[in-house]
């Protein structure tokens, strides 16, 4: 396979409303195909890629990009491409899928909400950084008051 070009979306919508809107002025598809090759300067093989890519994306929604490939002899294309004359086009869509709902939890075992790193239940989770000056002064008094608690 060899790639001869590829045409992203913003540039095949432009095309399309050109096209339509010489098409509704009447214009022929020879004095259209001039047109577009001056608004969008391109011309030869390019030209009739561009527009072959746009009457492909005519009636497709979310379009990504338009391939522009060819084939050597003995090489088949894949399904996806649709061959105009001798030239293979891909069209590649954006894949919009919903997510997955979220499975209920119970919590604990697999796949459920885990437990900070802290023993005394859910609760957030501390510093990755270590204990904050506060928190050690806070657990110096508590365990001083726990260690006079003890002796009386």
């Amino acid at each position: 396979m060899k790639s001869i070009t590829e045409f992203a979306q913003p540039v095949l919508q432009k095309v399309l409303a050109a096209k339509t809107a010489l098409a509704s002025e009447g214009k022929t598809p020879e004095e259209i195909a001039a047109a577009l090759g001056e608004t969008f300067k391109l011309e030869g093989d390019k030209l009739k890629y561009i527009q072959a890519a746009a009457d492909l994306v005519v009636d497709k929604q979310s379009v990504r990009r338009v391939m522009v490939a060819s084939f050597a002899e003995g090489e088949t294309a894949p399904a996806k491409y649709q061959k105009i004359e001798d030239t293979y086009y891909l069209v590649e869509t954006l894949d919009l899928t919903k997510p997955a709902p979220a499975a209920p939890t119970k919590g604990g075992g697999r796949g459920g909400p885990r437990q900070g790193g802290n023993r005394s239940g859910g609760g957030p989770k501390g510093s990755p950084w270590g204990a904050s000056p506060e928190e050690i002064e806070a657990k110096k008094k508590s365990s001083k008051a726990a260690a006079s608690a003890k002796k009386s």
